[in-house]
């Protein structure tokens, strides 16, 4: 367990009360199983919980990084939580995990595009493999991806190590212990 900052403590209290089942076990859409899972929506899509993701993503999020967002579900109301209590322009965007057939067929949503410096973002990561997608969709569009942010890194560091082989930086801004819960 890390020393944690104001707005980390209210997100954790806000993660045990609405998102966070132990009475598992529960299988995780890595394919791993456990005891514990985070239901991560029940808080970005609440008000409340929203706006306390803003502020602890802001706190670290790199500055120079003018877009935020990741694959689709997980990382849209971080992004746009992020986007809204930010006091500097900052576009909030999705990653389609597949191309739609129609429109403009691509699989990037929203104002991001080749030359912007991106954050990627995600409420829990266990294997990387959904960060390391949205990466990858972004560094081939000619988005310089500058860092990625997780709410709960429940990787053990693999998260981290598949990232790097990206060369993007992960943040993790709470761990299981943080929560009270053990991998």
């Amino acid at each position: 367990m890390k020393n944690l900052t104001a707005a980390q403590n209210e997100l954790v209290a806000h993660l045990k009360a609405n998102s966070l089942f132990t009475d598992g076990p529960y299988k995780l859409s890595s394919g791993l199983e456990s005891d514990w899972y985070l239901d991560g929506r029940q808080t970005t899509y609440d008000g409340l919980g929203a706006r306390i993701v803003g502020r602890c993503i802001l706190d670290v999020m790199d500055a120079t990084a003018d877009a935020i967002g990741g694959m689709t579900m997980g990382a849209d109301p971080i992004a746009v939580a992020t986007a809204v209590v930010a006091s500097r322009p900052i576009r909030a965007f999705s990653v389609r995990k597949e191309a739609k057939a129609h429109g403009t067929r691509g699989r990037l949503v929203g104002p991001v595009s080749a030359g912007d410096r991106a954050v990627v973002v995600e409420d829990t990561v266990t294997t990387g493999g959904s960060m390391g997608e949205a990466i990858e969709v972004l560094q081939e569009a000619g988005v310089d991806v500058v860092q990625a942010i997780v709410l709960v890194d429940r990787s053990g560091g693999a998260a981290a190590t598949r990232l790097a082989e990206l060369e993007v930086p992960l943040v993790s801004l709470l761990e299981p212990a943080d929560l009270g819960v053990a991998e």
